[in-house]
């Protein structure tokens, strides 16, 4: 493969936050620090080069190390096993602030932490635990998460990825798709069903005959990430690479949830980003003799954005105050990763109108965002489905099987 030229932005990044009802007074000194050294991070390592990643679809592989140096993969898993120990308003934080930078960077980051990380923690085995955690926490390994197939999306149930047993190995064969980080990845943490229809999760190794992970190209979102399939023709799996700790549909939605948490928090980032740009903006363009920040129509739009940003902050917040407590259900999850994307995705759009001709250019990170988001609102549950879940919850009559 070719190397790439890339080029540092000259701008600087600027970013101080956005905080309208001093909701800092709800976090700990810990959590403040941890957000500040990972929104150091993002100005030093992901700002000055995001623009140009993005517009020549590059996913810059040194950033696995750098990751896992700072401590953004699993950090809230324990620390016996190479992570961070940190409670999941510290795992959000983290998040939120390297969805500020891009949601390609936090989707790698994600998928390591809660869609790698969580399940080998969660449903493996000591051995498995010891073998792969400390190498996926400190970057030295890259994994991937293998649920969603050509034919079956938001009905993941319906999959017909499958292995047998041959007696000294497993025997897998199927198709995934739409994966994050699976064509540079190590590992892959695979869905698939056994000989009796139950779903099970197993650890799938780079270099296994008959494993392949062709890249997804032509992507106009998430540009900067790597997305690909994960192809088995006929792949021996070690036995030893079962996660045995549970089995069904449950095992992987309970990694989707911890995932989605994730999200809901980092779509926060990329919402106060393109407030940030545009409250800017709005300060210095000058049309009619005055900056357009001193119009009503400019200030409505300012003043939506940061009531649902502070609204979506506080919805993040008191899911991770119950993500702490164990006592966040999927339904909590499910409404602040539906709410807080669309509120991004909304706020997205308004600042590019502040920003006019300007907005659709690489000199802002508007359209950049707005495109990532059109992926993060359908991903890990599509905004219809989350509805659903809640439809669901308040009547207590499945909308779908």
């Amino acid at each position: 493969m070719e190397a790439v030229e890339i080029q540092k932005s000259l701008k600087q990044d600027l970013f101080e936050g956005v905080d309208f009802l001093d909701l800092d007074d709800l976090l700990t000194e810990e959590q403040k620090l941890i957000r500040s050294s990972i929104r150091d991070f993002v100005k030093k390592e992901i700002s000055p080069y995001i623009e140009d990643w993005a517009q020549k679809a590059h996913f810059p592989y040194e950033i696995v190390k750098k990751f896992g140096e700072v401590g953004a993969f699993g950090p809230q898993l324990p620390v016996e096993y190479g992570c961070g120990g940190l409670d999941y308003i510290s795992y959000g934080l983290i998040m939120q602030e390297i969805e500020r930078g891009d949601s390609g960077m936090r989707s790698t980051a994600s998928v390591q932490g809660s869609l790698v990380m969580y399940p080998i923690y969660k449903f493996g085995t000591e051995e498995q635990r010891l073998k792969y955690l400390p190498r996926l926490a400190s970057g030295e390994l890259l994994g991937c998460f293998g649920l969603t197939e050509p034919d079956h999306g938001s009905n993941p149930s319906g999959m017909v990825t499958n292995f047998k047993d041959m007696g000294d190995h497993y025997l897998l064969n199927g198709a995934k798709m739409w994966i994050s980080n699976s064509p540079k990845a190590d590992i892959a943490v695979v869905w698939a069903k056994n000989e009796e229809g139950r779903i099970q999760g197993l650890i799938v190794e780079r270099g296994m005959e008959g494993f392949s992970t062709p890249e997804t190209h032509n992507k106009w979102s998430l540009r900067a990430s790597c997305t690909g399939e994960l192809v088995f023709d006929n792949v021996k799996v070690p036995k030893e690479n079962l996660l045995p700790g549970k089995t069904g549909l449950g095992a992987p939605m309970m990694c989707l949830d911890s995932a989605r948490f994730g999200i809901a928090w980092g779509a926060i980032g990329a919402a106060m980003d393109c407030y940030e740009s545009a409250r800017r903006y709005a300060a210095e363009r000058i049309q009619f003799g005055k900056p357009i920040g001193g119009f009503q129509l400019t200030q409505k739009k300012l003043a939506e954005m940061l009531t649902e940003i502070t609204k979506a902050q506080l919805l993040a917040w008191k899911v991770g105050k119950m993500m702490n407590e164990g006592k966040a259900k999927t339904v909590h999850i499910s409404m602040a990763k539906r709410n807080n994307v669309e509120m991004a995705l909304n706020i997205a759009r308004e600042a590019r109108q502040i920003h006019g001709g300007m907005g659709i250019t690489g000199e802002y990170p508007i359209m950049r965002h707005m495109m990532n988001l059109e992926s993060v609102i359908t991903y890990e549950g599509t905004h219809d489905i989350h509805l659903l879940i809640l439809g669901n919850e308040i009547t207590g009559i499945q909308a779908f099987k």
